[in-house]
């Protein structure tokens, strides 16, 4: 997979979404410097210029049916996890689609899907991992960088193509999406069965759960301690640190 480097520009998933038809095969693009960098559901990404890996990926996953999507977010969030690995930094996924270090978050991901009747036509994932960031200043609640982890530097350039390398090879097997599925329950961040405070926001109310399942269209279901289950979509439920 290639990589392509912008000086700046307002957001990398912004850039793909309106380059990808000039663009041939798979790549992923970073930027030293954005202006716009977007997360989930609107929020900003905040990122000292020249400091953080901000990147997206477009991807032409063959085979995903629109409702089986969540396969995808599975596969890049490995590969995430596997390129911290190669860092010395053990991380798992929260759910949906942060990864975090401990009670930390040292990456977010935004996948977008261009979807025709039945079929998925491309993907664009964000990525943004915290790299040489030595002091955040944002409300961000609990972000950490590699550097504040590990105390080294790294090529924000070399990293890119690394980065490149992992979901490339993640995205090879979401043809066997249960294999996948359930390495990514193993990495799931409070996944380990035990019970946890979460905030359901459907019922406004404080509930221990523990997670029980992740379907193939990325709805979350807990088990509460009274044996009840819940399913959520994104942004239904908080985890409460």
């Amino acid at each position: 997979m290639k990589t392509i480097e912008l000086q700046q520009t307002d957001s990398t998933n912004s850039w793909l979404s309106r380059n990808a038809g000039s663009l041939e095969g798979e790549c992923l693009v970073y930027a030293l410097s954005q202006t716009a960098g977007r997360g989930q559901r609107g929020n900003s990404w905040e990122s000292e210029p020249g400091k953080n890996l901000t990147a997206s990926v477009l991807l032409h996953p063959s085979g995903v049916l629109p409702q089986c999507q969540f396969v995808i977010s599975e596969a890049v969030a490995l590969a995430v996890t596997d390129f911290l690995a190669d860092l010395g930094i053990a991380a798992m996924v929260k759910w949906p689609n942060d990864i975090y270090v401990g009670d930390k978050k040292i990456c977010g991901i935004l996948i977008e899907h261009a979807v025709m009747p039945g079929v998925i036509m491309r993907t664009i994932a964000g990525i943004g991992i915290n790299i040489n960031q030595k002091q955040f200043v944002s409300d961000a609640p609990n972000p950490v960088s590699v550097w504040q982890l590990t105390g080294s530097e790294h090529e924000i350039s070399l990293l890119a193509e690394n980065l490149a390398a992992h979901v490339e090879d993640r995205m090879k097997g979401v043809g066997d999406s249960g294999m996948l599925h359930t390495e990514f329950m193993g990495r799931l961040w409070r996944g380990d069965g035990d019970y946890y405070d979460f905030y359901d926001r459907k019922c406004d109310e404080r509930v221990s759960a523990r997670i029980k399942n992740v379907a193939p269209d990325g709805m979350l279901t807990i088990e509460t301690a009274s044996g009840e289950l819940r399913t959520f979509a994104f942004k239904e439920i908080e985890f409460l640190l």
